[in-house]
């Protein structure tokens, strides 16, 4: 193994996160909401990049999470070499990764309980509870190696495009029953690409059942916006790619620069074809559809071309920090972004539950001359953001480093 990689931190790994963590702390920097408060301004061009596609497609803002759970990957094969290093065995490696497993999940549904909310809302469609319910299974193939790893990641897309498949395209009457609910018109694709339609798909039709069997305050009926549960199978394999590429980095013969230039093709290999899956084609003869899109690229049902997409976004985007820092040896540049990744779990939860409170208060302590009206939504997001990192700076020179 490369010993700068095991008796060290990968740098570059820590200002990629930070990196990631600052643009998801950032609420978008106020971008969107100045691009409605403004029409046929230049923010109208750029917002399309500090919002989620509605079903179908990919913009930078979409990217964040699955930066995160690719890093999320890409930590284990490290985090693994250190404890062996340490002389931690196998049974205290996997109590670890199922405890840790078992606290994602339940710092997931807590977030997806809100304030107004009077019983536990059992959903697991954000972040943590996606990373938890993978997590363990993750730890295990890694420490498998990588022929396992990239065999899992074959038989995941494999299998979860054909669980989409063999489920019934919507008829008419599903159809009818979701028209009216958000973000439905955007979700409703032609022909074959119907199997992935929002509100109508296998994985909808698994929480319809699933989320029912467990205490609701009113039966289950749809997510807003699409997200699923099963989502974490396919995001397993995001997170397998991230493991994948750890094992790389560490174990590779290559020069920094040999590394640098893997990761850089790689990921266009896996930009290119995301995208020519995504693309709609003309059918063969006989084909039921006038057309039809083979694998549609979309974030919120995490569909194994959103997984090949994403992941070759991730790697190029990995790569751009990997030849600052590792290969240019920028540090001093990507400091303000190792505070925050070497603390990523603080400024996501702090951001999920004091974002509000941090704003107000802003308001409440500045003189009303910090907030001119016109930018206003861009210096609430960006004083909020300011005020974690300093939090995520003070602990770093405190030496305090919060994990799971």
């Amino acid at each position: 193994m490369n010993p700068t990689t095991t008796n060290q931190r990968l740098l570059s790994l820590d200002a990629f996160r930070g990196f990631i963590m600052l643009l998801m702390a950032s609420s978008g920097f106020g971008i969107v909401q100045m691009a409605a408060a403004n029409p046929g301004s230049a923010w109208e061009f750029v917002m399309p990049q500090f919002a989620h596609q509605a079903w179908q497609g990919c913009s930078l803002w979409d990217l964040i999470q699955p930066s995160f759970m690719f890093m999320v990957g890409m930590s284990v094969p490290f985090s693994y070499a250190k404890r062996r290093e340490h002389g931690q065995g196998f049974f205290g490696m996997a109590w670890h990764a199922l405890t840790r497993s078992i606290l994602l999940v339940a710092l997931g549904v807590m977030l997806a309980t809100k304030a107004g909310d009077k019983h536990t809302v059992f959903l697991f469609t954000n972040v943590l509870a996606q990373i938890g319910l993978g997590y363990f299974v993750l730890f295990l193939l890694t420490r498998l190696g990588w022929e396992y790893l990239m065999a899992w990641i074959i038989l995941i897309l494999a299998g979860y495009s054909w669980f989409f498949i063999q489920h019934p395209l919507p008829s008419p009457e599903d159809l009818a029953a979701i028209a009216g609910m958000k973000d439905v018109e955007q979700g409703i694709l032609p022909g074959f690409a119907g199997h992935w339609n929002i509100h109508t798909n296998a994985a909808a039709a698994f929480d319809r059942w699933f989320l029912n069997q467990l205490p609701q305050a009113q039966p289950y009926q749809f997510t807003s916006g699409g997200y699923q549960t099963l989502n974490f199978v396919p995001a397993l394999a995001t997170m397998m790619l991230g493991a994948l590429t750890g094992c790389f980095l560490m174990r590779s013969s290559k020069t920094e620069k040999g590394k640098w230039a893997a990761l850089l093709i790689m990921g266009l290999v896996l930009v290119v074809v995301g995208t020519a899956l995504d693309v709609k084609v003309l059918p063969v003869i006989g084909a039921k559809f006038d057309q039809y899109t083979l694998l549609p690229v979309v974030k919120r049902i995490w569909t194994p071309s959103w997984v090949i997409l994403s992941g070759g976004w991730v790697l190029i985007l990995l790569s751009f920090f990997y030849g600052l820092v590792e290969i240019l040896g920028m540090r001093k540049l990507v400091f303000p972004l190792v505070v925050v990744g070497m603390n990523s779990i603080v400024i996501y939860l702090l951001h999920s539950l004091c974002a509000g409170w941090i704003r107000e208060n802003l308001h409440k302590h500045l003189p009303e001359t910090a907030f001119p009206a016109y930018w206003t939504p861009v210096i609430d997001r960006c004083g909020v953001l300011f005020v974690l990192w300093l939090i995520c700076w003070w602990l770093y020179k405190q030496k305090a480093f919060i994990k799971l």
